[in-house]
């Protein structure tokens, strides 16, 4: 098991093994913000997430029952059917 040195954990600059240790690890993402708007940095965050394997899960109030990138949307965390094990959060600046 890989473990990063601590600096890691206090620093805006990661390890690339550390790094790459969360994202061999992670399989199922949810995703805050995710809109459906193809020009979103979002929407192209999530297709390439999709492309790769990785089980995507929008969560965005404002379209809480549709689809987006053929995955349902929740309307917040509370209501994943599964347990995430990252959280991307999307927002405006």
């Amino acid at each position: 098991m890989y473990n990063p040195p601590m600096k890691a954990a206090f620093s805006d600059r990661y390890d690339d093994l550390y790094l790459r240790k969360i994202l061999r690890d992670t399989k199922t993402i949810a995703m805050v913000g995710l809109s459906a708007n193809w020009n979103r940095p979002s929407f192209f965050a999530a297709k390439y997430l999709l492309d790769r394997g990785y089980k995507v899960i929008p969560v965005n109030p404002a379209a809480k029952g549709q689809e987006i990138l053929g995955q349902k949307v929740y309307g917040s965390l509370e209501e994943l059917p599964v347990k995430a094990d990252m959280v991307d959060i999307f927002r405006n600046s």
